[in-house]
């Protein structure tokens, strides 16, 4: 029976939409206004101390299942979108563009601002922050813009653009961000401990169940994971799921690649050695002759199947891991330099696969 060939691209692309989507661990950790601003003043080197000049403009409802822990505030004329990020993704500036319209289409409504008149409107000063905290490694600050993905390029400048700051907040980095809000540092060495639990080969509940009962011993997150650990438990597990999920889902069709590649090019490879293998057999063929080229050819034969089998699985490995990261968003300059360097190979070599 013949395997129908497992597409990621249309995978991703048919991914369930959903209008409302559960809090996450980072929300309720910053869920009081006090913490939120303390957060914000860590990030911006402020020193605000009411958290009444801070207004939660937090939109209820999402477009896509992936576009979770949203959280925007309009403090001092400005206005914030902090997102928390377990996996790293370049369209976060695409989003964030999305996101800003419909947050200043509420501010324009609310404030029953003209945009169709002779003055000019004052909006609040955008700023996109990201807080990653995933187990790929990235430096810890990165900037991403809207306008990398703008293809083709061109000599003008762009008219649109929408910058996001990606602040890497896993246990160790930024340190002199995480000193400076207790409670993202708290954050960020709770999940630490789930992930050490992890590695130690612990199954991911008991590992989420240990990591709790330290944190609430050393008084790190105590409030929340006292009153909430079934509920932290049941987040955590929500949120590995999904990262599971994609996982699996690009293992899958690179699995599927692999073996079809092998099988594909050990067979090709197989009949045309047995067919040389006959040919020089045929050309030997006098008296002894026949029988020591046949050999060799068979010889040759198995040799060369099973060296085409290896390049043809190795180039359907390529090809799928390209069509993965290009269904995600990453630039090709990005997905070449990337591929070439795990596959040894040159970047000329990946750039004509692509």
């Amino acid at each position: 029976m013949k395997t129908e060939k497992l597409n990621i691209t249309k995978i991703f692309r048919h991914l369930p939409i959903v209008k409302k989507h559960k809090d996450r661990l980072f929300q309720r950790v910053f869920a009081d206004k006090r913490d939120l601003l303390d957060l914000y003043n860590a990030v911006n080197h402020t020193s605000y101390t009411n958290p009444d000049e801070l207004e939660i403009t937090t939109l209820e409802d999402v477009i896509y299942m992936s576009m979770k822990n949203d959280m925007s505030f309009i403090i001092s004329s400005t206005l914030n979108l902090y997102e928390h990020q377990s996996t790293f993704n370049p369209n976060m500036p695409v989003r964030g563009l999305m996101y800003f319209s419909r947050l200043y289409e509420g501010y324009i409504k609310q404030h029953n601002l003209d945009i169709y008149g002779r003055s000019l409107v004052k909006l609040p000063t955008p700023q996109f922050i990201i807080f990653y905290n995933g187990r790929d490694e990235y430096p810890d600050e990165m900037i991403l813009r809207l306008s990398d993905a703008f293809t083709p390029k061109l000599s003008a400048e762009p008219v649109l653009e929408c910058r996001a700051t990606m602040l890497n907040i896993n246990y160790g980095h930024n340190n002199a961000l995480l000193n400076s809000c207790r409670r993202l540092h708290d954050y960020s060495y709770f999940i630490a401990k789930v992930n050490e639990y992890i590695e130690s080969k612990y199954t991911m509940q008991d590992a989420i169940g240990k990591a709790i009962d330290d944190c609430i011993k050393d008084d790190i997150l105590a409030d929340i994971l006292v009153k909430c650990k079934s509920e932290v438990t049941n987040m955590l597990l929500t949120e590995f799921d999904e990262k599971l999920h994609k996982k699996t889902v690009y293992n899958e069709g690179y699995e599927d690649g692999h073996k079809s590649g092998v099988s594909e090019g050990f067979e090709r490879g197989h009949k045309r050695g047995i067919n040389e293998g006959f040919e020089r057999g045929h050309k030997y063929g006098v008296s002894e002759g026949f029988e020591q080229g046949h050999k060799r050819g068979i010889s040759e034969g198995f040799e060369r199947g099973i060296s085409e089998g290896y390049d043809k699985a190795r180039e359907n490995d390529i090809k799928h891991s390209i069509d993965m990261l290009r269904s995600i968003g990453m630039p090709d300059d990005r997905i070449v330099r990337l591929i070439a360097q795990n596959y040894d190979v040159s970047e000329e070599y990946i750039s004509e696969k692509m």
